[in-house]
């Protein structure tokens, strides 16, 4: 630790402050600052020769330029971890905020971490159950994946994600989800605080949650405490760990302000330039190691601006992911929840990680179909809109009705509705028994003959699934 105080501060700008005269220093060092007797948080983020920038972790309201003394931690930023986190609340910046007192730490970890060798990874095959039906069907979730959902503002994102922590299962391992949220309103953040505990999966939940009025530093901090936890639990306890993060919007935002604050160039739509490879920071430490027992999945959440999936920060986060779930406003507004648009959404890593050892046999068949058989109904939906309802062809009419149908019973569930993979399956094989043979052009003769023609169609979510 270096024992040398810096009194007086060169500039302060916004939650940055730039500090002359400065020695021995490393770029993501923790430094302590001390005025009128309020000590404060902060790190460097930037060194140019004898000059430092240092990030200011509570805002640097009322710093002294001459008073302000600064003295060097010697180390990074770091985590308290241990088993006991699980259960646990904690700010942006890993303090506990539940009230239950101090972590009795284990190790202490540097929140940076690093991305995952490539080398070192092994393939990601596992599949993990949610219960809703449009990600276990159509873009299932995989162990070691990184599958975002891209949302717009005012949707139904958060309950998604509820859901998802309630209902999702990696069958026969020891798992724990982690919850990092950043930039939520209070009412979002007691909403995800009460449903956990309220459904008593709080215990192998671990939350990190930076609100819309905390200091927005920590919002470029939360993302990489959870982490952290995340590959502490994984590593040392063998864990299979969820991580949800919502909203990776605002934190991109976060960034682009604190880059601005830099006076650095800024990038497309005032974004850095380096937005990229700053997410991919983030995103790539998912995965499986090989000969480690546990893995990370990781699901970010993110608002696209004005519901566009080419903004800077969807679009980049595409090019990362191995995949998307991407929910539709005009299924929103039908009250259809969860509101998934299918044409819209994949799962990259889903072929290989489907069928008999891991899903179901007919799983890859079913799933195809239903691509196929949906398209077809947007088609004909278009189609509608020009020369009207009535003067369809009786096969377009057919795929109207599949897709009333399949909207209304497929992708709607209620958010206590926790179907097994089974149950989606059978309820993808009734809509299907609705179109001729002939239109079923990705299925196996094989299920043909053993599936179809044996269901009735379901007229709503309580269906009689015996086949």
């Amino acid at each position: 630790m270096n024992n040398i105080e810096y009194i007086g501060l060169s500039q302060v700008n916004g939650p940055l402050i730039v500090l002359d005269g400065i020695e021995n220093v490393c770029y993501e060092e923790l430094v302590e600052l001390t005025c009128k007797d309020e000590k404060r948080l902060g790190r460097i983020i930037q060194i140019e020769g004898n000059k430092a920038v240092i990030q200011v972790f509570e805002g640097t309201d009322s710093l002294s330029l001459n008073n302000t003394r600064t003295r060097l931690l010697g180390n990074p930023m770091e985590l308290a971890v241990s088993r006991d986190i699980l259960g646990r609340i904690f700010d942006g910046v890993g303090r506990p905020i539940d009230g239950y007192g101090e972590i009795f730490a284990e190790t202490k970890l540097d929140i940076n971490g690093s991305s995952i060798n490539p080398v070192s990874r092994d393939y990601p095959k596992d599949y993990i159950r949610t219960g809703i039906s449009s990600i276990d069907g159509l873009a299932t979730l995989i162990k070691g994946q990184k599958l975002p959902i891209f949302s717009g503002s005012g949707m139904s994102h958060n309950e998604l994600a509820a859901q998802i922590v309630r209902q999702a299962n990696v069958e026969g391992s020891d798992y724990a989800i982690i919850f990092a949220a950043m930039g939520v309103k209070n009412d979002v953040a007691q909403y995800f605080r009460r449903s956990f505990e309220e459904t008593g999966v709080l215990s192998r939940v671990v939350m990190f949650m930076n609100l819309a009025n905390d200091p927005i530093i920590e919002r470029i901090t939360a993302p990489r405490c959870a982490l952290t936890a995340a590959e502490f639990l994984s590593t040392q306890y063998g864990m299979d760990v969820l991580v949800i993060m919502t909203d990776m919007t605002s934190y991109a935002e976060a960034l682009r302000e604190f880059s601005s604050a830099k006076g650095e160039i800024p990038g497309r739509k005032g974004y850095p330039g380096y937005l990229y490879s700053d997410l991919a920071s983030l995103y790539e430490r998912a995965g499986k190691i090989k000969n480690v027992k546990g893995s990370i999945t990781q699901i970010p959440i993110l608002t696209m601006p004005n519901d566009d999936i080419t903004h800077p920060v969807p679009d980049l986060t595409g090019y990362i992911t191995e995949g998307q779930i991407v929910l539709s406003r005009s299924l929103e507004q039908k009250g259809i929840y969860p509101s998934v648009s299918i044409l819209l959404s994949l799962s990259r890593l889903m072929k290989d990680s489907i069928g008999t050892k891991y899903t179901r046999e007919d799983h890859s068949a079913v799933s195809n179909q239903l691509y196929s058989s949906y398209a077809k109904v947007e088609d004909a939906r278009s189609l509608a809109a020009v020369i009207g309802e009535e003067d369809l062809s009786m096969i377009d009419k057919l795929y109207i009705e599949f897709g009333r149908k399949f909207d209304s019973i497929f992708l709607n569930q209620s958010k206590s509705d926790n179907r097994t993979i089974d149950t989606t399956l059978d309820i993808g094989w009734q809509l299907l028994s609705m179109l001729p043979k002939e239109e079923l052009d990705r299925l196996d003769p094989k299920f043909l003959e053993q599936k179809y023609g044996k269901v009735s169609v379901i007229e709503d979510n309580t269906a009689d699934l015996t086949l």
